[in-house]
């Protein structure tokens, strides 16, 4: 959730749902002074991969509208963001934006994960879907887990 709240932040500023990287860059590093310009340029990195942006030619579009995004006025984004999160991690943010309590979503992963005998992405993305939550795009994250695992369900991945 704070990953699209810190995304969304530049486009609230500017009133638009494009932004050229610089401006992305310089709204995230000097008008605000939540990262350094490389920070803000991994965070773009980060969010292009996970579907918040898409990049073209030097412009930055929100694939969602960052209207709908509030930003808090003490919000001050955790440098967490720049790493690249797990398919659990995702759709654990993807189901608390929706508004499920965060130990709720992950005792019923972690449930479902004993149930199926699989990966937690796996249950992760098995339990979004069956929430009625899109998470077409970690499905095949949850896959390459299976098929890359050792096949116990237990990755080892405390949630």
């Amino acid at each position: 959730m704070s990953l699209r709240v810190a995304v969304a932040a530049p486009f609230i500023q500017s009133g638009t749902r494009q932004l050229q990287e610089n401006e992305f860059v310089v709204a995230l590093s000097l008008d605000r002074d939540w990262f350094s310009p490389d920070q803000a340029k991994r965070l773009i990195d980060v969010a292009t991969r996970e579907g918040l942006l898409e990049r073209s030619d030097g412009a930055l579009a929100a694939t969602f509208d960052p209207a709908d995004v509030t930003v808090p006025e003490e919000f001050v984004p955790d440098e967490d963001l720049l790493r690249e999160r797990s398919a659990f991690e995702r759709v654990l943010d993807a189901l608390v934006a929706e508004g499920m309590e965060k130990h709720e979503a992950v005792g019923a992963i972690n449930a479902l994960q004993g149930e199926l005998g699989v990966t937690i992405e796996t249950a992760a993305v098995v339990y979004a879907r069956r929430q009625g939550l899109e998470v077409d795009d970690l499905a095949p994250v949850a896959r390459s887990a299976i098929v890359d695992g050792d096949g116990d369900g237990d990755d080892g991945n405390p949630a």
